[in-house]
């Protein structure tokens, strides 16, 4: 725990070594603010519109067959919101694009500032990305890591909804209940590799599934904490996501002010994230130095005995 409060305490000097990295964030997280207030309040009024009609079956009424079943249930609530579904498909695209382009601008100039390599003032870093980042690498580094979490979203999707379906049979609702739960851990997991191949392709020439070996090699010895941060970062969002849905649930407050605090923070949370893996990369990438170092130290001795025994002997 120790050392994960303390890579935490270093993320958070980054921005007090530069506090021009506070506004800069703030500018290139508003077109990401934007498209994602929209995406978030389709896919709020989607997720509250299913829910409403999966939980018929526990408050029937007069209006709906008492007698329809769960998978019934499934089916009605994809015909009702399957245009809200495809819209949001859209603007996830969008927001994919805008969140991709803010965290390559984050990073890099978040790692110039770690290193304390030369000073920034904000025209340097509005300009830094233009001219000194290249975006083809970790554009496809993003791409892979978004297929690899689509799949891995799917197959969570596909688990709750069989837990959902065999709710009333014991063995299957276990059997898909420990699976889910199986697959979220190893989804916390996998998610730190894959938001640390994306910083190794904006800081290395790397990309791809390159990118995402040196991420898994780099992380090897201390992954439990990539783990553990990125555990903290899903109760966040999970928390805030749950928090929102609850509200419009109930009908409190303005719909509209009530998302845009919750994007807001996600956006401030999606900010420190990468100060934080930042932070990793650097600490993984120093202490795999510092176990390699005696290694190499040992092998140079060893060769040095040896060619001194040789010269001797000769």
């Amino acid at each position: 725990m120790r050392f994960f409060f303390g890579m935490l305490k270093e993320a958070l000097k980054i921005p007090f070594r530069n506090p021009n990295l506070v506004v800069f964030s703030f500018l290139t997280s508003l077109p990401l603010f934007t498209f994602m207030l929209i995406n978030d309040f389709i896919i709020q009024q989607t997720l509250i519109q299913t829910a409403k009609i999966l939980t018929q079956t526990l408050h029937p009424n007069e209006f709906f067959d008492f007698d329809e079943t769960p998978l019934g249930l499934i089916e009605r609530a994809i015909e009702e919101v399957s245009h809200k579904v495809l819209l949001g498909f859209i603007y996830l695209g969008v927001v994919h694009f805008l969140d991709f382009l803010n965290t390559v601008a984050i990073v890099d100039s978040a790692s110039v500032i770690h290193k304390g390599e030369t000073p920034m003032n904000l025209m340097d870093m509005l300009c830094r990305p233009m001219k000194e980042i290249r975006f083809k690498g970790p554009l496809i580094t993003s791409i892979y890591t978004f297929i690899l979490a689509s799949f891995v979203f799917l197959g969570l999707i596909s688990l709750a909804t069989h837990v959902f379906i065999f709710s009333n049979e014991v063995f299957f609702f276990i059997l898909f209940a420990v699976l889910f739960i199986a697959l979220l851990i190893k989804s916390v997991e996998w998610s730190a590799i894959w938001n640390m191949s994306i910083v190794i392709s904006v800081l290395e020439e790397k990309h791809g599934d390159v990118a995402l070996v040196l991420s898994s090699y780099h992380s090897r010895g201390s992954r439990q904490f990539g783990s553990l941060f990125m555990l903290v970062f899903f109760v966040w969002s999970f928390a805030l996501r749950g928090s929102c849905l609850y509200m419009g649930w109930s009908g409190g407050g303005n719909g509209i002010r009530i998302t845009s605090a919750y994007v807001g923070l996600v956006c401030l949370g999606n900010t420190m994230k990468w100060l934080v893996f930042v932070v990793y990369l650097h600490n993984c990438k120093n202490q795999r130095l510092e176990r390699v170092d005696p290694e190499v130290g040992r092998a140079a001795e060893a060769v040095k005995e040896g060619y001194d025994q040789g010269s001797s002997t000769i």
